[in-house]
């Protein structure tokens, strides 16, 4: 039997670890004079690969355990949509999908790999594939950024607050009318995270929404910034 999951522990280190690590090699062979345009196709149908094998390993998992229910097994987690939008992203570099991906990957996904809801240790196949696909997905936004040079703007902000209203939206109609908790919609998540630290229901709900749009802006802050600081170094134009 595997030993029960630490939380930061050395196979959760070395799982952190490897998630930034590897994009930012993809990275810099993506940028690579001769190698660029090859390396960029390969980086990229590769991680779009092992997104895809990483759902479904996970889902087999379930389905072999007996663990594929309704309120666990319908791809309705924000994780989920994050995936799916940063598929498409590796497939065509569309600028849409990416939005999607950066934003969500780093407000949802992220939180939930640094502070996973696991049982079990490495080598337990759930641990394995808990950080192929949320390792996965913050691995591919980071190489979309830093190799393909995709980012967000300002415009992007509007269309991914949308976005992530619709999906509050689609969760909670299915949590209404089936009893889960898609979305943290019911009731908070196991374990150490942020919800912990907020309101009991239904009040941490709002302060959820809140943070969302936060982190939102949060994560546009080092673009903006880059952006500000290009502009205060452009010389002026003489008339």
């Amino acid at each position: 039997m595997s030993p029960r999951f630490v939380l930061f522990g050395p196979p959760h280190l070395t799982a952190i670890a490897l998630t930034l690590t590897v994009p930012l090699a993809l990275a810099l062979l993506a940028r690579h004079e001769h190698l660029g345009r090859h390396a960029d196709r390969l980086a990229r149908m590769g991680l779009a690969g092992l997104l895809v094998a990483g759902w479904l390993c996970w889902y087999s998992l379930a389905a072999w355990r007996h663990e594929l229910r309704l309120d666990y097994g319908l791809p309705m987690n924000l994780c989920d949509w994050a995936e799916i939008a940063l598929v498409v992203a590796l497939l065509t570099r569309g600028q849409f999908a990416y939005e999607l991906g950066y934003f969500w990957g780093l407000g949802g996904t992220l939180q939930g790999m640094l502070t996973p809801t696991l049982y079990y240790d490495f080598p337990d196949l759930q641990f394995i594939f808990f950080f192929i696909q949320h390792g996965g997905v913050i691995a591919a936004l980071l190489y979309l950024t830093l190799g393909t040079r995709l980012r967000p703007t300002a415009a992007s902000l509007p269309r991914v607050i949308g976005a992530s209203f619709a999906y509050l939206g689609a969760a909670a109609l299915l949590d209404w009318s089936f009893g889960l908790n898609y979305g943290f919609l019911r009731a908070k998540p196991l374990g150490q995270n942020l919800l912990g630290l907020m309101s009991p229901w239904p009040w941490y709900i709002p302060e959820l929404v809140a943070a969302g749009m936060g982190f939102v802006l949060l994560y546009y802050l080092p673009f903006a910034l880059l952006d500000w600081t290009r502009h205060r170094k452009a010389p002026s134009r003489v008339p």
